[in-house]
């Protein structure tokens, strides 16, 4: 496999460390912010996450590097205590539901990106490792460590995260 040089990542440069600094604050700011005060907490989010769609909630705490990198649809819910590690694109769908602890890290040698499709449910505790995209209208079991792509309309669990059974696709849900 061959990398270029721009899927390496440098972090010690002057402008990632400000950046990093003020999605820290940011981060921060979200946490001690009045959990009621649904106008303020998007605007917060507006500022820190890269696109952002309507009625999304992430509970607190939440910790990410850059924020810039992740990009939310509508109707997502992330639990508290998610970390994104956004080194790389962070793309999540539509009607996604997402359990406490939660880890994604993009980061690695080379940096990779992770995608959610839409309708997918990420169980409690679970790991998903640069470069993995997990298929639309699929299931995560808690405590699953996905370190390849997830087809769509399946329940994956495990470590590694493998299929265990698939959603009959003519089906309504």
């Amino acid at each position: 496999m061959y990398y270029e040089s721009s899927d390496f990542l440098e972090t010690a440069d002057s402008d990632t460390l400000k950046q990093i600094a003020r999605t820290r604050e940011l981060t921060r700011e979200y946490y001690f912010s009045d959990y009621g005060d649904v106008e303020k907490r998007t605007s917060i989010l507006r500022e820190l996450l890269g696109g952002i769609g309507e009625n999304v909630v992430i509970d607190t705490p939440f910790h990410c590097d850059y924020g810039k990198n992740i990009f939310l649809g509508n109707d997502v819910i992330i639990n508290m205590n998610c970390t994104f590690v956004d080194n790389k694109t962070i793309r999540i769908g539509d009607r996604v539901l997402i359990a406490s602890n939660v880890q994604m890290y993009t980061s690695s040698h080379p940096v990779l990106p992770i995608e959610i499709e839409n309708n997918v449910w990420i169980g409690g505790g679970c790991i998903l490792l640069p470069g993995v995209t997990i298929g639309e209208n699929s299931v995560i079991g808690a405590g699953s460590v996905v370190t390849r792509p997830v087809p769509p309309n399946c329940v994956a669990v495990g470590n590694p995260c493998r299929v265990i059974r698939y959603f009959d696709a003519d089906r309504e849900r």
